[in-house]
């Protein structure tokens, strides 16, 4: 996979992330795959946060347009981080 399609492909869920990470251009697309990683750990934490029912309801949906605007950016091919949590970095 090229790095585009990399990008695109890791933030599908955790699944995604996987096959992008192991099978894509990782060096092309590692913006995108920390990005994605970041997201993903950020919604599992949102989904058990349900259970508070105006934060949920706000974290998730706040998930949703995060997730967005990196596909977006990924089918772009742009570097452009995701708000509040884009500046964490757990890829080197």
């Amino acid at each position: 996979m090229d790095k585009k399609v990399t990008g695109i492909v890791g933030y599908i869920g955790f699944i995604g992330w996987i096959i992008a990470y192991l099978a894509g251009d990782k060096e092309g697309a590692k913006f995108h795959l920390n990005q994605a990683l970041v997201l993903n750990i950020a919604a599992i934490i949102s989904v058990v946060l349900t259970w508070i029912p105006l934060v949920g309801l706000v974290l998730n949906i706040a998930m949703l347009v995060f997730w967005i605007l990196g596909i977006v950016a990924a089918i772009k091919e742009e570097e452009k981080e995701i708000p509040i949590i884009g500046q964490i970095k757990l890829l080197k």
